[in-house]
């Protein structure tokens, strides 16, 4: 599969995760990935499409100016890497820090795999713990 096929197939993901407050985020993430995709964080735990989906709706509110922006992507047969950046201000408390009107920008990489043009599975894992020291510091 080539990049551009490749960064076509994950883009309405991405799509869902940029400001999703202003989004439908169902509509994208539905459109994107088969309703029995999964998602599986880097601690072994995995969420089903719906609950992801609530997640970035959670995100969206949380974080109303969220962006996702897809820096690099990668193919290799049914397998799509995406190295992201994503960022934003909190409105409120967040991952236990106390809201202070910082910003944070993290990398994140993603591991899709795909089926006939759907995602089918992602293993992700996102910097959170470097956005806990970008919004704690002093």
């Amino acid at each position: 599969m080539s990049r551009d096929a490749a960064r076509s197939i994950v883009a309405p993901f991405y799509d869902a995760l940029n400001q999703p407050a202003t989004k439908d985020v169902t509509a994208l993430v539905e459109g994107a990935a088969l309703a029995d995709w999964r998602s599986y964080s880097a601690d072994g735990v995995s969420k089903s499409r719906d609950e992801f989906i609530q997640q970035v709706k959670g995100f969206g509110k949380l974080i109303p100016d969220l962006t996702w922006a897809i820096r690099e992507v990668l193919a290799d047969g049914d397998t799509i890497v995406v190295r992201s950046e994503a960022s934003g201000t909190p409105a409120a408390d967040f991952f236990g820090v106390p809201h202070g009107g910082k910003s944070f920008r993290i990398m994140a990489i993603d591991v899709h795999k795909v089926a006939g043009g759907k995602l089918v599975t992602a293993h992700h894992v996102e910097d959170w713990a470097s956005a806990i020291r970008q919004l704690a510091a002093k």
